[in-house]
């Protein structure tokens, strides 16, 4: 049976290599172009893998801004528990590996031609293009919400706004409420919101005891839903509370004069007012033709192909990953795969069957954490999770939980090594 297992495997991947590679005149490998567009867990990994398998190849990392501001653990930043610093990496040991950088954002891609371009009118040309532009905000699903709306911050991109919010919470007074809105799934990271709530209850219960955390939920359930409650009852007991979809705790609209979030059902004044809005694929991916009607984008789960658009391969939070979630150990372990199928094409082999691993720590207090990872693979077209996944058990003693919040380091300061050196 393994055997047989295997051998089918292999079929389905020449299968899939050949009809992707498309007849042209061919070129030795030393000249093959890659260009990777998005300096996050994905894309830099993507970049350094393309290097690591061969050395021949001409890879080229598109990534405006200088230094990366990583968000697993950015909530600990809003809870002050971590300085910013420590979500900061450079491109340093990535260009000494020989990847060309590019510090400009990509602004205009022809397929046909296979071109990148920028605002400054100059242009870089490719063989295979790899999108990892992670995600952005759609304004216009939430009334009275766009970029201008700062006194609401989201802070689902690490930077600025993880700064903003944190001094509104350490500004608020002790009594005060905090409102988290909260959109329905597909999103960066699914857990994080709760993890959020519970980071900040921990500020307040220390600083300001007084105050209150509201979330608001477009969703009716959530992951690790049963472990997070169980944190709050233990560590905040009367501090948080959940307003779930049918409990009428979807937000339909916003005023950001007022700080006050509309439902079906009520009205909410918070004095922090943290809207994390509904997401859809980097806006390259939309400009370069990859995103489909939901604002994410089809890949194929073989090669991370494109299924709108040649050459171009999409990785991370952009993609529709089916079972695997947008995370930034899912996006590494994507950039590994997909730099290995780039270069099986480009080599004129056919790709292997990715299997990928991810894991997710939620700290919802320092020495307290819990864990969910997963091995996926391609099923159906998509991602599905297969054997070896796992959750922290519902009932652990407090040593459990502390040891977790120990790997939960641990496994941050090896993802960002691994990604950025």
């Amino acid at each position: 049976m393994d055997a047989l297992r295997r051998m089918t495997r292999r079929d389905v991947a020449r299968g899939i290599a050949a009809s992707l590679v498309l007849p042209r005149p061919s070129h030795a490998q030393s000249a093959a172009r890659i260009v990777v567009i998005g300096g996050g867990f994905g894309g830099a990994s993507c970049a350094r893998a393309l290097r690591r398998i061969d050395a021949k190849l001409q890879v080229t990392l598109i990534e405006p801004n200088r230094t990366f501001t990583a968000c697993p653990f950015s909530n600990e930043v809003i809870a002050g528990l971590r300085e910013i610093e420590a979500q900061q990496f450079g491109y340093d040991r990535i260009g000494a590996e020989g990847v060309s950088m590019i510090a400009q954002g990509a602004t205009k891609i022809d397929a046909q031609k296979r071109v990148v371009g920028f605002a400054d009118g100059t242009s870089i040309g490719y063989d295979r293009l790899v999108l990892a532009p992670g995600i952005d905000a759609r304004y216009d699903a939430l009334p009275g919400y766009d970029e201008a709306a700062a006194k609401m911050p989201h802070a689902w991109k690490a930077g600025e706004q993880t700064l903003l919010l944190r001094k509104q919470i350490e500004a608020m007074d002790d009594g005060g409420l905090v409102v988290l809105a909260v959109p329905a799934a597909p999103l960066r990271c699914p857990p994080a919101p709760y993890e959020r709530a519970s980071l900040i209850a921990h500020y307040l219960k220390t600083k300001k005891p007084r105050s209150k955390v509201l979330i608001l939920d477009a969703k009716d359930n959530f992951p690790q839903q049963r472990l997070f409650e169980n944190a709050w009852k233990e560590l905040y007991p009367g501090m948080i509370e959940r307003i779930s979809l049918s409990q009428g705790g979807r937000v339909t609209s916003v005023e950001p004069a007022t700080n006050t979030m509309i439902t079906d059902f009520g009205n909410y004044t918070a004095q922090v007012a943290n809207v994390i809005p509904p997401q859809k694929a980097g806006r390259i991916a939309e400009i370069a033709g990859a995103a489909d009607k939901t604002g994410w984008c089809p890949i194929d789960p073989v090669t991370f192909a494109s299924k709108l658009v040649p050459d171009i391969h999409v990785i991370g939070d952009a993609c529709i990953g089916g079972g695997i979630p947008k995370s930034a150990s899912a996006a590494n372990a994507q950039g590994k795969a997909c730099a290995d199928a780039v270069a099986s094409l480009i080599a004129g082999k056919p790709p292997a069957i990715p299997k990928l691993v991810g894991a997710c720590y939620n700290t919802v207090a320092p020495d307290y954490a819990f864990s969910l990872s997963g091995v996926y693979q391609p099923k159906d077209d998509m991602f599905a999770e297969v054997e070896g996944g796992g959750t922290s058990p519902v009932e652990a003693p407090r040593e459990v939980r502390k040891r977790e919040a120990d790997e939960a380091q641990s496994w941050y300061k090896t993802i960002t090594v691994d990604t950025f050196g």
